[in-house]
């Protein structure tokens, strides 16, 4: 998963080599949700007929192309391929790799197991940023050395999981057509704040995955890559935090205190934009991206313990198809407004809208808590 977010402290270097907009560093990042939106909806039911191991080793692959696409710097069009790879092959991982980890654990552990899997998904995707960040500051080759790296970790993760025992009697024939995504009615008083939730923590997601380094050289003066890559690593580490502290609180309330967190933390992130504080950035940073763990975990959590069990994949397909199109559309939208007012204008403007959504959110559920209308009509 530390492949999927390698980019995110070098938009800036390829920026200035090819001489793009911010406008297209939005798009770029945009396409990679497109890849796993696609991988979903197409593959995600493709290791119950093939087998665990097959699907891994095939989203292994296209990792391992994705990393060529960026070793041969053939301008925006071999990014553009990059990106795509690198989301198809995440799209295979998010399910497969976490249904794998649940299957081979003991029976007692299944739950330690599940947690596992959410600390290796998240803490990838955190050390990414980190490590491309250290990588491009410290060492030669910023653009290069980082993808030998990535190439070099694909491979051991190959060898790992030949060596895994599978846990799937293949030959059981899936047809590879979309997923259907439809919400039976009587949930969707449940699934609409969980997905509205969901929906501004990945907005918030993506704007720290795409333009947040821009923001921290354009706006705070920041220009060392590796304090770049850390703090979108703080955003992934905090959201980590969050998911796991989830059972603490229980899940209507986590629900309802994530949004609010998020709306807190994206504040914070206001407040610096406004006035180049750095540290209010990193602050910002680490509470929304607590606050989208506890509000992330707790939805999916009640869409899967409220919906029918024969429909329990399809809706919460059609939940993460949501959640992928909010850390993609809505920061292109802030590449189109920096084009127009500026990025700093752009960053204001999105940071509200979101803590918006997700003060709207909070309230909305502390009014009426997801799932009340199913309860009053059973």
């Amino acid at each position: 998963m530390s492949g999927t977010t390698l980019l995110a402290p070098l938009y800036g270097l390829y920026q200035k080599q090819l001489g793009f907009s911010d406008l297209m560093i939005t798009v770029i990042f945009a396409v990679y949700a497109a890849g796993v939106i696609a991988a979903l909806l197409l593959f995600g039911r493709l290791s119950d007929g093939l087998g665990r191991r097959p699907v891994l080793l095939a989203g292994l692959v296209l990792a391992a192309l994705s990393a060529v696409c960026f070793l041969l710097e053939g301008g925006l069009p071999a990014l553009f391929t990059g990106r795509v790879l690198s989301g198809l092959s995440a799209g295979l991982f998010t399910g497969t790799a976490t249904v794998a980890v649940v299957e081979l654990a003991p029976e007692p552990r299944r739950n330690a197991a599940m947690l596992l899997a959410t600390v290796a998904n998240m803490g990838g995707l955190g050390s990414g940023p980190l490590l491309a960040g250290i990588l491009a500051q410290y060492a030669p080759q910023p653009l290069r050395l980082v993808f030998f790296v990535n190439l070099a970790l694909v491979a051991v993760a190959v060898v790992g999981v030949l060596l895994i025992p599978e846990t799937v009697q293949a030959g059981q024939t899936v047809p590879l057509r979309p997923r259907r995504l439809r919400v039976p009615p009587a949930i969707r008083s449940t699934f609409v704040p969980a997905a509205a939730a969901g929906f501004a923590g990945f907005a918030m997601l993506g704007l720290f995955t795409s333009v947040a380094p821009s923001f921290l050289h354009q706006v705070e003066g920041v220009d060392n890559l590796a304090a770049s890559g850390a703090v979108v690593c703080a955003v992934f580490a905090a959201s980590t935090a969050g998911q796991l502290l989830m059972p603490a609180f229980g899940v209507h309330r986590a629900l309802i205190w994530g949004c609010a967190v998020l709306a807190a933390g994206m504040a914070a992130i206001i407040a610096s934009l406004a006035t180049s504080v750095l540290a209010l950035l990193v602050l910002g940073a680490v509470v929304s991206g607590a606050g989208q763990g506890l509000s992330f975990r707790a939805g999916v959590t009640v869409v899967g313990e409220q919906s029918p069990p024969d429909q329990r994949a399809e809706v919460t397909s059609a939940l993460f198809v949501v959640l992928y199109v909010a850390i993609s559309i809505p920061v292109v939208g802030v590449g189109a407004l920096a084009v127009v007012a500026g990025l700093r204008s752009a960053g204001l403007v999105f940071s509200a809208c979101v803590a918006l959504l997700a003060g709207a959110t909070a309230l909305r559920l502390l009014l009426r808590p997801a799932g009340e209308a199913e309860t009053g009509a059973g």
